[in-house]
């Protein structure tokens, strides 16, 4: 039997099995689905994966660590590109064969004596030493209440798929994270008319810049204080992407970087070619109008609310976590404050690849796991450390005070409070680790 419990086979499950694996300790995975690879696989229920799907982030900054993307790969890969990707990195680090698929944790609960007892859709129930939860943070759409009803088409961004349900249809998107962008930007070239509702502007940028992908460009130089560089990237985006607010976008209330910011070429086209128009907050719907924020009134035949998701551990009381709005308050954005052996991954998001940082989350968790195995000294220091203030992982950014963002980090602040850590427990700091995976 395992002595250590992962839920979930998605990129952060997939991350924190091969860290437990390379750390020589015994794991159980398990997907309720019928496949490993999380969301990007469009035929897992509940994906909200569309077919026009593709990384934010380029290949170049976003692979795991010592196993890049392939460089068949286009700088942006497709989600079938991803999911490809994800399987391969199972395969080769030994993960897949851990996977029990098609077995769900219907409940989990730490008794008496520290150990989670992990009850399985298959009604059997197993004893672990610790539970690491890495279900994903985009299964549990989140729709806001509108006033008034909506006689026409109405759905969640999780619901769509492809453009040609907008063929001939007046449509308006709600929201403008990425796949609102996404989205509404396939409504432009398939519907009659497209629109998209935004409460604030965001940065948009590029993804490429100067001929280079946008991370790529931006990791090849020095690391800039953050009040320098919120000065001269704005700048910069304009010289190389002009300003959208020409085209009615709205101009941002926040400084760069204290927002997610929306990384889409073609936003910009269409709005310049009067493809897609900009409103405002929604106030109410009245049958096929809907009433904007500043009074105008518009008929649609769909509406697409690209609202984001609730972030739920639904196999565990809510107790067995601090919350902050809408997320999990854990400590390095890691472990529960309150419960030995239990630790989360892929509930944060960072202003760069996510993978590279699931490898370093996972590491971390493995190690902390051994050291509830096999020092229980050390693992004290840990526990004490664990329950005291978190570091300040925000780089010096102000966020906006969002769900999404209560669990923002700036990557290197967040490998600089990592690298910390590691020198106290004797654990290899995040270069090292890079070595270690990459021989």
């Amino acid at each position: 039997m395992a002595d250590h419990c992962i839920v979930g086979a998605g990129p952060a499950g997939i991350a924190a099995a091969r860290a437990f694996l390379a750390n020589g300790l015994t794991i159980d995975v398990f997907e309720r689905h019928a496949s490993i690879g999380g969301i990007w696989d469009q035929d897992n229920d509940g994906s909200p994966m569309y077919d026009s799907a593709h990384f934010i982030s380029s290949r170049h900054e976003s692979g795991y660590i010592g196993h890049p993307m392939p460089d068949s790969y286009p700088d942006y890969p497709n989600h079938r590109q991803i999911l490809a990707y994800l399987r391969d990195v199972a395969d080769a680090s030994g993960v897949t064969e851990r996977v029990h698929l098609g077995v769900g944790v219907d409940h989990a609960q730490q008794d008496a004596d520290g150990r989670w007892q992990v009850q399985l859709s298959t009604g059997e129930t197993r004893t672990y030493r610790t539970l690491t939860c890495a279900n994903g943070t985009q299964w549990h759409p989140s729709m806001p209440t509108v006033p008034g009803a909506f006689t026409g088409m109405l759905l969640h961004s999780s619901a769509y798929r492809h453009a040609a349900m907008f063929d001939g249809k007046r449509v308006l998107v709600v929201g403008a994270g990425n796949s609102g962008i996404d989205i509404a930007c396939d409504a432009a070239q398939r519907a009659d008319t497209a629109a998209i509702s935004v409460r604030r502007g965001y940065y948009l940028v590029p993804k490429h810049i100067f001929g280079m992908p946008a991370d790529v460009f931006a990791s090849s130089g020095p690391e800039l204080p953050m009040r320098v560089a919120q000065r001269v990237f704005p700048r910069l985006l304009k010289i190389v992407a002009g300003d959208p607010t020409k085209y009615g976008w709205p101009k941002p209330d926040h400084k760069l970087f204290e927002s997610h910011p929306i990384v889409n070429d073609q936003i910009v086209h269409y709005l310049r070619h009067g493809d897609i128009t900009v409103r405002g907050d929604i106030a109410r719907f009245d049958g096929d109008v809907v009433e904007f924020a500043d009074g105008t009134r518009e008929p649609f035949d769909v509406v697409v609310m690209a609202t984001g998701f609730r972030t739920e551990v639904p196999y565990l009381d809510r107790s067995y976590f601090r919350w902050k709005g809408n997320r999990p308050s854990l400590y390095m954005r890691l472990w529960s404050q309150d419960h030995d052996g239990l630790a989360a991954v892929g509930f944060t998001e960072g202003d760069g690849g996510a993978y590279g940082l699931f490898d370093n989350m996972a590491d971390a968790i493995a190690r902390s796991a051994r050291l509830l195995v096999d020092d229980p000294v050390a693992f004290q220091r840990f526990r004490a450390l664990r329950k005291g203030p978190d570091p300040d992982v925000s780089g010096g950014v102000k966020h906006v005070a969002s769900d999404r963002h209560a669990a923002y980090v700036h990557l290197p602040a967040y490998r600089k409070a990592m690298d910390r850590l590691r020198k106290q427990f004797g654990w290899p700091v995040t270069k090292e680790l890079e070595r270690q995976h990459a021989h």
